[in-house]
Order: C-alpha cells, then structure tokens, then sequence
C-alpha cells in the first residue's frame, strides 16, 4: 500500500482541476498544465480534495498509486506557487548572462556557450547566480541539469556550473598527500 498514494491532493482556491479520460487538465493563476492518467488508478474530487484508488492490487497499480499522486501534486503546486532552481557559477572569468529567451556563458572554452530556454521557463542572472522559475517541476529540473552539464563542478578548484545547495566535495592536489 502506497503512503504516499493515500494522502489527498487539497486543491487550494484559484485552482480548478477537470478529471478526463486520458490527462487532467489544472488550472491556476500561473497557467495551465496537464498530467496523464492511469488506467489502474480512479481518481475522484470530493470537498476540495482530489483522492486516488487503485483498482486493484497488481504489482503495476502499487506503483502507480503514489507516481500520480506526487505528479498531480507537483502540478497544483506549479499553477500556484511555481518552481526554482539556482545554479551557481564558479571559476575565474566565469560569466552567465540572459539575454531575451537565450542564457549565455562564459565558462573557460574559447567561444561563449548560448542556451535556448524552452517555453514556459524564465531565467535571471544576478552576478554568478543563475536562477531558473517556471510551473512545469520537471522542465524546471531539466533544463538545470542540462545547463549544469555544461561545465560540472570539478573537485581540485572547484570549477564548473553547481546547483547553489550542492556542495563539491574537493581532492586534494598532487602535492597535497605527500609528507
């Protein structure tokens, strides 16, 4: 039985949900996302809560049951309330700027680095600090992870792209270990 799955998704006020055969559709002051349904799981609205049942007891809808729960909590939580992710630039003449739909770097090649930013996600860049908002959780994440592997931290000087909370566990040089 899936915790996580037994917990109701509370639908805060501003937001409408519409159940259909083969997504949700949720509406919010943010904007709109949608989420596939599963098959296995019923799902159904009751006094401002959204409460997730499986069907039956198969390996498959076990697994379902908290997947759709978080993913459609994870919606709710965008139209209301929206995503961030901070990544932090490290390194001498390292830069990052946004310029429109486009974030550009400076990250030690011989040419700037220009990523397009797909729809639906907003950058802004104050000194070294790049943060990335938008109401999709999982493009949010993405498009960080793709910008991180651009250049990923290195653990000698501590170089490269990281997410703000991340901490780089560092090595000691080559001269560091002998007595």
């Amino acid at each position: 039985m899936s915790r996580i799955g037994k917990i109701p998704v509370p639908i805060p006020a501003g937001v409408e949900i519409k159940i259909g055969e083969e997504s949700i559709e949720i509406k919010g002051p943010k904007g709109t996302l949608t989420t596939p349904v599963s098959k296995v799981i019923d799902y159904e609205i009751k006094d401002n809560q959204v409460h997730l049942t499986r069907k039956d007891d198969t390996r498959q809808s076990n697994a379902q049951h908290g997947l759709r729960r978080t993913l459609l909590a994870n919606c709710v939580e965008g139209v209301t309330k929206g995503f961030s992710k901070a990544l932090e630039v490290i390194g001498v003449g390292y830069r990052v700027a946004v310029k429109g739909n486009m974030v550009e770097l400076a990250v030690g090649f011989s040419h700037p680095v220009f990523v397009d930013l797909p729809e639906g996600i907003k950058a802004t860049a104050e000194g070294q600090i790049l943060t990335l908002t938008g109401i999709d959780k999982e493009l949010v994440g993405e498009t960080a992870a793709r910008i991180r592997r651009i250049r990923k931290p290195e653990p000698y000087k501590g170089k490269g792209i990281k997410y703000t909370t991340e901490t780089i566990r560092r090595k000691v040089g080559k001269s560091g270990g002998k007595k």
